[in-house]
């Protein structure tokens, strides 16, 4: 199925998340208990990505994030990892065109410098043909961790500090929030992660602090649109408070 068909809708009366963000867990899993190799499993979790890019762009979804690659996975065996970056690199090759057609804007965030040049140059170029684009925006973090994401911003602002132009006493959360690699986006309104785990591995620690978590017991392979569902009528239950107590009526 492609980008551009149409997704069975959610329930009447649902207003979806804005920024939904998904730990995509269990292809090693799913693999395991067939037979297989677990590089099979991630081949066969690329539909599962498909399903979840259409349904949540038909949904009105305005940001998707993706963890494709922390940065602990890039310590896994050399096989596995060159697999991973090829099957990364053909993806984006192939569903670019897609993509484009559904009004997606592609964005990646992490540290790609781990990456071979020439999938350095694929992610350049896939950004800069969407970057107009005015759908939703399909964030795909590669390379990435929460822990690293904030050092770095803390280096930046460091420097800053070093040179002058800033003084600590200045550094606010928002001044944070502009060093990390999110900025310009809206933290994540729902978290999922596949899999049956209940943690956050290193994902976006500063941008989930507000955000609701949804824990699906379905491995990545076999997610759908049915268990997106479920997620969204999870959320919609959820009374968001921000740290704030409600109104009393």
């Amino acid at each position: 199925m492609s980008l551009t068909e149409k997704a069975s809708p959610i329930a009447p009366g649902i207003t979806p998340p804005r920024h939904v963000a998904i730990v995509m867990d269990g292809n090693g899993r799913w693999a395991r208990a067939r037979h297989l190799p677990r590089t099979e499993g991630h081949r066969q979790g690329v539909g599962a990505v498909r399903r979840t890019v259409r349904f949540c762009a038909e949904q009105g979804v305005e940001v998707l994030t993706l963890f494709a690659l922390s940065s602990e996975n890039l310590q896994r065996p050399k096989v596995e990892i060159a697999t991973l970056f090829e099957l990364f690199l053909s993806v984006v090759d192939q569903e670019l065109p897609q993509l484009e057609k559904a009004g997606v804007r592609l964005r990646f965030i992490g540290d790609i410098h781990a990456f071979s040049s020439r999938l350095q140059g694929y992610i350049h170029r896939a950004q800069e043909r969407t970057r107009d684009n005015t759908g939703m925006t399909l964030v795909i973090a590669a390379g990435y961790g929460g822990r690293w994401d904030l050092t770095q911003a803390m280096q930046r602002l460091a420097l800053q500090v070093q040179a002058q132009a800033l003084r600590p006493e200045q550094i606010t959360p928002q001044l944070m929030e502009e060093q990390l690699t999110t900025v310009g986006l809206a933290d994540p309104d729902l978290f999922i992660r596949t899999g049956g785990e209940q943690r956050l591995s290193n994902f976006l620690l500063w941008q989930l602090a507000y955000t609701e978590l949804f824990f699906s017991e379905v491995l990545w392979p076999d997610f759908d649109e049915t268990e997106l569902q479920r997620a969204f009528e999870f959320y919609a239950k959820r009374e968001r408070r921000f740290g704030r107590i409600t109104e009393a009526k």
